[in-house]
């Protein structure tokens, strides 16, 4: 599947989702990787040496080391590991608004063998890597410099940079909350909600905030509209969350009071404009096959956006790993609703 999800849409910006929305996470490296890496491309840099890279990179780690887990609680972590440096170095690095240098020199050891080897790897789609790369390492020990590939500066510098920002940003809450002691479970065995008034997803079992709607799926919809299929560009357009099937439709079904509309199945990113233009009516062909597979995209990612909805293809008789379900699913609704 994220074989199909880059030939929908065969750009660098694929490519850079696929790594950071549907890699399975043990820790969260790749996701200040990936920010220091927009940074640094946005700012038009072509090389830059690792210690300049590993000074955003720890940083940003030690700041949501103070609100959240950045591990699994499966992972060990020695005396020498960076996690563990990064928590003694914390408050200092924090206070000056820059890491110690004891953490910094753990960052440049750390970074080239672990996630700067494995931030491209793609798992279980028979491709070992993503179709674009998006920097290269040079040198080795101090001298070592990142070289940021014309694919990094076509997504850092695009229409969508401020859209792949916010979805790094929601995909890296996602992650650490499931970490969290207990908060993790819950939102494995129980899935996500969302809290319609202020259109966030939320842990079903406590109701905390994780992320909000929009940050979280739209990269799975390449950063589209789900109506017209056009961009949606965070800070430029007014973008609202459409249910695809009206809720209005509720009252219609019949023998399936258990689909639940305004689940996050049923919830996707769209032009306010074109929301108010569809307003109930009931989605075309082509809104309800972007659907589909926004889902299908969804279901390749880790916990708990997948387990939701594997939930909810089982509850209804599906197997919930099978290609495909979500149309079938997806159509079964629509016939309920003639």
């Amino acid at each position: 599947m994220s074989v199909e999800f880059f030939r929908e849409e065969p750009t660098a910006r694929s490519s850079w989702r696929l790594a950071v929305l549907m890699g399975a996470n043990v820790r969260t490296y790749k996701f200040a990787l990936g920010e220091a890496l927009l940074g640094a491309a946005a700012e038009g840099r072509t090389d830059i040496p690792l210690s300049e890279l590993a000074e955003p990179y720890a940083m940003s780690l030690v700041e949501h080391l103070a609100h959240a887990p950045q591990a699994s609680s499966k992972t060990a972590a020695g005396e020498l590991d960076f996690l563990t440096v990064a928590q003694q170095e914390a408050a200092e690095s924090v206070r000056h608004g820059s890491p110690t240098g004891k953490l910094l020199a753990a960052a440049m050891k750390s970074m080239p063998a672990m996630v700067m080897q494995k931030f491209h790897n793609l798992r279980g789609s028979g491709a070992s890597e993503v179709p674009h790369r998006f920097y290269e390492v040079t040198g080795t020990g101090q001298k070592r410099v990142v070289r940021l590939t014309e694919h990094l500066r076509e997504v850092a510098l695009s229409e969508q940079r401020e859209n792949l920002q916010t979805e790094l940003a929601a995909r890296w809450s996602i992650v650490e909350t499931s970490f969290a002691a207990g908060v993790g479970r819950s939102l494995i065995e129980e899935g996500i909600a969302v809290d319609l008034e202020t259109l966030r997803i939320t842990d079903k079992e406590r109701r905390r905030s994780v992320a909000g709607v929009t940050e979280a799926v739209i990269g799975f919809q390449h950063g589209r509209c789900i109506i017209c299929a056009e961009p949606l560009i965070v800070g430029v357009d007014a973008i609202v969350v459409d249910h695809v099937f009206p809720y209005s439709f509720k009252r219609l079904l019949r023998g399936s009071a258990a689909i639940d509309l305004d689940a996050i199945w049923n919830l996707a990113p769209a032009h306010g404009a074109c929301n108010g233009q569809k307003s109930n009516q009931p989605p075309t062909e082509g809104q309800l096959t972007r659907l589909a597979l926004r889902n299908e995209a969804i279901m390749q990612s880790p916990h708990p956006l997948k387990k939701t909805l594997q939930m909810i293809l089982k509850r209804h008789g599906y197997t919930g790993g099978r290609v495909g379900e979500w149309w079938d699913f997806i159509q079964t609704v629509r016939n309920e609703l003639r």
